[in-house]
This record gives C-alpha cells, sequence and structure tokens, in this order.
C-alpha cells in the first residue's frame, strides 16, 4: 500500500472522534506500531490537528478559531501554504477568493510573511499529488448542484483504472484531502473518490432525482 493511502486510511480512522490507542491503528492498517508512530509525527507535521497522549491513545482535535486573530509563525507559513494550494484551483469563483484573500491579508501580514508564500509553491507533503483533483471541480461542483450524472475515471490505491457512471451527492475537505460521495452506479453501492485520483470527469445529459437507498442520507445513515 502506497504511504499517502495508508495515511488516508488512517484519517479515516481517526475520523470518528474517538480515541485510538497505537497499536489497534497499528494492527487495523497492518503495520508496526513504530511505522505507526512515524506516521502520526508526518501528519502532526503537515498540520493535521492529531492529539496524542501516552498511555491513552491518539485522537483529531475539533479546533475553531475565531477573529480577532493573532497569528504564530508557524500559523503564518500554515495560511501561506493553504493559500499557495487554493491558487491551484481550477474553479474561477475560489480563485477569485483567493487573489482576494491575498490582498487582504497582504495588507496587515508583515512583509516577511507575505514572502513566505512563495516558498510554500514546492512544498513537500504526504499528500503532495492532491492538487491533480482541483481540476475536476467546477465540473463536481456543478454536477451536484444540478443533481447530473458524471462518467469519471479513476484510479484506485492498487493503480487499476476504471471507469464509471456516479450521481455525484457531496464534495467534502478532510485533513488535506477532498472526497466526492456518490451513489455508483457501476457498483450499484455508495463509494467514496478521492478527487486527487480522478484523472477524467464529464457531466453526463442525464439527470438524477432521489430514489431510496441512493441518497447521501441514505449513506450517512448506513
Amino acid at each position: 500500500m502506497a504511504r499517502s493511502d495508508r495515511l488516508f486510511d488512517l484519517l479515516t480512522l481517526l475520523r470518528d472522534g474517538q480515541t485510538h490507542t497505537a497499536d489497534r491503528l497499528a494492527r487495523r492498517l497492518g503495520v508496526s506500531t513504530r511505522t505507526l508512530y512515524r506516521d502520526m509525527e508526518t501528519l502532526a507535521a503537515s498540520g493535521v490537528p492529531v492529539q496524542g497522549t501516552r498511555g491513552t491513545g491518539y485522537r483529531l482535535a475539533q479546533v475553531t478559531t475565531l477573529p480577532p486573530l493573532s497569528l504564530t509563525e508557524a500559523e503564518v507559513e500554515a495560511l501561506n501554504l493553504g493559500l499557495a494550494i487554493a491558487a491551484q484551483v481550477a474553479d474561477p469563483a475560489l480563485r477569485t477568493a483567493t487573489d482576494s484573500l491575498t490582498e487582504k491579508l497582504d495588507a496587515v501580514l508583515p512583509q516577511t510573511a507575505v514572502a513566505q508564500r512563495d516558498a510554500w509553491k514546492f512544498a513537500a507533503s504526504p499528500f503532495a499529488d492532491r492538487a491533480r483533483g482541483f481540476a475536476h471541480m467546477p465540473t463536481v461542483r456543478a454536477a451536484i448542484t444540478a443533481r447530473q450524472k458524471l462518467h469519471i475515471t479513476y484510479t484506485d490505491r492498487n493503480g487499476t483504472v476504471t471507469s464509471r457512471t456516479i450521481r455525484p451527492l457531496h464534495m467534502e475537505y478532510f485533513a488535506r484531502i477532498w472526497t466526492l460521495t456518490a451513489w455508483c452506479e457501476t457498483a450499484n453501492a455508495h463509494r467514496d473518490f478521492r478527487l486527487d485520483h480522478i484523472s477524467a470527469a464529464q457531466a453526463l445529459p442525464e439527470l438524477f432525482t432521489d430514489e431510496a437507498g441512493k441518497t447521501l442520507a441514505d449513506y450517512i445513515r448506513a
């Protein structure tokens, strides 16, 4: 299993908000506890809000920040990284919002902090390839709004490439990964797709309506 896939699986396990011991997480992922410790350090270093307590385990912190803000140097760096990533999004509305936000921040941030943004453009990350999915975001978002079926080309974690017809239901950003929840007509089941694993997305002329067992609410209840 590729390391980025293992890290994504680790985040999925932690997503329930509960505390998990290192031994349990290592067993679920099929790795040693030493590897698990390294993975947790990698997630923490990349900005994922992981909390670890000796003898208890790991969990994801639920953090909400409201203005006014006083940013540390590390927080400014994280902000710059986010702007560098958002600047790659193909969605015109999001790019416009990014440019507007950048101008506002430039007006209040120290010049040294503003200059750090360019340094992040080539930053390494355990999910550095996630920007590949940005190009499909406008198509996916429009299809969700219009309730329009999509034909996608998807590469799974084993490197297998498949073509699927899906009903896009919900797009979510979680711990640096964009995922698309959909009803997959090819598999006849709900599926979560990582946007960075979608190599092509085409809107089909066919619209869809709610059907029992195929809605987002059905997926959440499952």
